[in-house]
């Protein structure tokens, strides 16, 4: 079973997570349904409601051939969690959207040096690169770039993600896509530079 990206939990959520996680720790198999809800007085339904959101965020996966249906998904030792941040712009700019929920993402994507976070992409404008609506992209925090690199780029007009050029220190945001044209921005903040992508199977 392949496993979802991680989202953030209610208040319920972790401590029903804690519980079943201490649980199946000693016992090898975890709890029941009826277990949880006397451990937090909640009824049945409830306590399958809970365990269910789980599953769907990605902290649980169901066992069709274990009595109490579920087990737990362990961060592998090729994984590492990093902040999601919200939307970057793969097209026109716009406002980027810093709501942080951690996603699980391949340690091989990023050095052990560095803050990273990530970002899902909106728009087509990267595409000959590869980088398509709705890809989840990687980065690497920084405030500088060289001439070649994918940058999230802040401008007057807001974030976005384009190919950053400096000739003769006339700078411009080039998209992947020769239906678009390039953006010269009158202000620039560069947040970080382009490491990896992540696209999710439907």
């Amino acid at each position: 079973m392949k496993r979802k990206f991680k989202r953030s939990l209610t208040p319920k959520q972790k401590a029903i997570l804690d519980f079943i996680t201490t649980y199946t720790t000693g016992r090898g198999y975890a709890p029941s349904l009826e277990e949880i809800g006397k451990k937090y007085s909640i009824s049945i339904p409830t306590a399958h409601q809970h365990v269910k959101a789980l599953e769907k965020k990605g902290y649980l996966k169901k066992e069709e051939n274990q009595p109490r249906g579920v087990s737990l998904f362990e961060q592998t030792p090729d994984s590492i969690e990093i902040p999601m941040l919200g939307l970057i712009a793969a097209g026109s700019p716009i406002e980027p959207i810093e709501n942080p929920e951690p996603i699980s993402i391949p340690k091989n994507l990023i050095s052990s040096r560095g803050d990273y976070y990530a970002l899902r992409v909106k728009g087509n404008s990267m595409i000959e690169d590869g980088i398509c609506d709705q890809d989840i992209v990687v980065i690497k925090s920084q405030s500088v770039a060289n001439n070649g690199e994918t940058i999230v780029a802040i401008t007057e007009e807001g974030a976005t993600l384009k190919v950053f050029k400096n000739q003769n220190g006339k700078i411009s945001l080039e998209p992947r896509n020769k239906n678009l044209s390039n953006i010269y921005p009158k202000l620039l903040e560069i947040k970080g530079k382009f490491v990896g992508l992540i696209r999710k199977s439907s």
